[in-house]
C-alpha cells in the first residue's frame, strides 16, 4: 500500500514557474513507476508525465515537452514536477500516481495509487 500526498499548487501568472511535490509513504517506493496527471474543469483526466522506478527514463505528453520536468528522489520517497513557462491552459488539479511496475506508464489504468490532487491555476 502506498499513500501519496501532493503539494505545491497555487495561483501563478502566465510564464511563471511552479514545482509540485508528491510525498509517498508506505513500502518500496523505489520499485514503483510514478506519474503526474491533471484534470481541468469539465475535462477528463489526462496524462502529463511519467518516470521509471530508477528515474533514468521519463515520458511527457506533447503539450508540456520542453516546459515540464519530472524527477524523483527515492531516498526521500518523493516525486517532483517542475513546471516552467506556465500557460492558462495548464490550469487544472494535478494528481500524482504510483504504478506497480518499473517502467513509466502513460495510461491511468496502469496506476494503482493516487493522491488527492493539488490545484494549479495560471492567470493570463
Amino acid at each position: 500500500q502506498v499513500q501519496l500526498v501532493e503539494s505545491g499548487g497555487r495561483l501563478v501568472q502566465a510564464e511563471g514557474s511552479l514545482r509540485l511535490s508528491c510525498a509517498a509513504s508506505g513500502r518500496a517506493f523505489s520499485t514503483y513507476a510514478m506519474g503526474w496527471f491533471r484534470q481541468a474543469p469539465g475535462k477528463e483526466r489526462e496524462f502529463v508525465a511519467a518516470i521509471s522506478w530508477s528515474g533514468v527514463s521519463t515520458y511527457y505528453t506533447d503539450s508540456v515537452k520542453g516546459r515540464f520536468t519530472i524527477s524523483r528522489d527515492n531516498a526521500k520517497s518523493t516525486v517532483y514536477l517542475q513546471m516552467n513557462s506556465l500557460k492558462p491552459g495548464d490550469t487544472a488539479v494535478y494528481y500524482c500516481a504510483a504504478a506497480k511496475t518499473s517502467v513509466e506508464q502513460t495510461h491511468s489504468g496502469a496506476y494503482s495509487y493516487w493522491g488527492q490532487g493539488t490545484q494549479v491555476t495560471v492567470s493570463s
